[in-house]
């Protein structure tokens, strides 16, 4: 969950991203934001996230975002 803390902080800093409950409602990650952050993770995590994983519902929190890439790993 570190990496993927350090991952948002660079992408988008100042956020309290453990606490934050609704990262595209609350509009702190938009389109291009999730494109960075999806390149990044792949890159970080070896992993390949598909247009079929770009749902809201992945992206809503850091915890979900982190869920999703468990998934991809074991995948």
């Amino acid at each position: 969950m570190e990496e993927l803390i350090d991952i948002l902080e660079e992408i988008k800093p100042g956020v309290d991203w453990e606490k934050e409950t609704d990262l595209i409602g609350n509009h702190i990650l938009d389109s291009l934001k999730i494109v960075q952050l999806v390149g990044a993770l792949n890159d970080e995590f070896d992993i390949e996230i598909t247009p079929i994983d770009i749902v809201p519902e992945n992206f809503k929190t850091a915890e979900t975002i982190y869920a999703m890439v468990k998934r991809l790993e074991d995948e």
